[in-house]
């Protein structure tokens, strides 16, 4: 059984990312999310280990000396980030794992585990992506303009990822996504034993 991929996605506010990655996970049984794990406490309904892990700041602060977080950042007196050994867990599985980021810590990621497999969703244009921002009905212009001026910042960032799906229309992002996924696993540096394999079944053969 092959290692799994690690799957770093990214995408501005608006980008699609979302609806996107549950079309992707109701297409392919073998990927999974990664949880993130947080400082902050619980809200109603949330479980430890679902939507995160419930850390104290002790416990959080020593996975960092440790090694142990594959990213993390500080907002609002909080600590977020990736736990590395959940993920390294689903891999070494078989599973493909999906980390769900912003560019800062896809970059992070990218440092601490550069065979990642890291993926910027773009929209069509700018103009589209206010659309769809303002198709929501759910947030006041101030928020509409904070968001499009966030992802006038992060979309530069494409240039260090290695593919760019354009969020276009929803089937062919998604069909893209599984492309770059199938062409990930057949790369010879993920399937360096199959020669050897093969050589062997032609041995016992003679």
């Amino acid at each position: 059984m092959n290692k799994g991929l690690l799957l770093v996605i990214s995408a501005p506010s608006g980008g699609g990312k979302g609806t996107i990655l549950k079309e992707l996970f109701a297409q392919d049984e073998n990927l999974r999310l990664s949880v993130s794990a947080t400082t902050r406490s619980p809200r109603p309904g949330e479980e430890h280990g679902k939507q995160y892990y419930f850390l104290s700041r002790e416990e959080f602060e020593g996975l960092i000396q440790e090694g142990k977080m594959l990213e993390h950042a500080e907002y609002v007196g909080n600590y977020y980030g990736t736990p590395r050994q959940p993920v390294e867990d689903w891999m070494e599985q078989g599973h493909d794992v999906v980390l769900e980021i912003e560019v800062k810590g896809g970059a992070q990621v990218k440092q601490l585990m550069p065979e990642c497999v890291s993926i910027f969703i773009l929209p069509p244009s700018m103009k589209v992506l206010e659309k769809r921002l303002r198709g929501r009905g759910t947030e006041e212009e101030e928020t509409i303009q904070k968001r499009l001026a966030k992802a006038r910042e992060e979309i530069p960032h494409a240039k260090d990822y290695d593919y760019i799906v354009y969020n276009d229309a929803l089937e062919d992002a998604v069909s893209d996504l599984r492309a770059i996924i199938q062409a990930e696993k057949l790369r010879f540096c993920r399937n360096t034993n199959s020669i050897e394999r093969v050589l062997e079944d032609a041995e016992t053969v003679c």
